[in-house]
């Protein structure tokens, strides 16, 4: 009895933290089916690398000529909001294409890659190394000092 008066006297966050410190006790006795190899995960984990890189290089293009940059317009106005000629609500302008031609890449590379790995064990740190190169490479291609003809805005 004692202890449902403290219970009931808890504010209700610490009743939901308390709640929420159990939820991995349930995770811990993991799937009645586990996937017997890890390829699939690394093939949706990698070419998510490789669509980010895809966005850099086009980010890239687009921005070294006004023609391809129109291109990338193009492509990208399906997006709603892309072109918005309110200036409340403004536009993405280019970047709905940077975007869909990150979605291309990712789509891409996961047709090739999925085939190739599903039924094969991929080892965590061959996961981790392309992961971690593909996103510093993508991040890299952001940082202004290393490509000075991008503009700062």
């Amino acid at each position: 009895m004692a202890k449902k008066q403290s219970l009931a006297s808890e504010a209700f966050y610490t009743r939901f933290w308390n709640r929420l410190k159990r939820f991995p006790q349930i995770l811990h006795k993991g799937s009645h089916n586990p996937p017997a190899t890890s390829g699939p995960a690394a093939a949706f984990l990698i070419s998510g690398g490789i669509g980010a890189v895809t966005m850099m290089v086009i980010h890239h293009l687009s921005d070294t000529s006004k023609d391809r940059e129109n291109v990338v317009r193009t492509i990208g106005s399906w997006i709603p909001g892309s072109v918005n000629l309110d200036p409340m609500w403004g536009n993405i302008g280019s970047y709905a294409g940077k975007e869909t031609f990150m979605l291309i890449g990712w789509l891409v590379s996961l047709a090739i890659l999925y085939p190739l790995l599903k039924n094969k064990q991929v080892k965590p740190r061959t996961i981790f190394f392309w992961l971690f190169g593909l996103f510093t490479l993508a991040t890299a291609m952001a940082w202004h000092p290393l490509f000075p003809y991008l503009p700062l805005m």
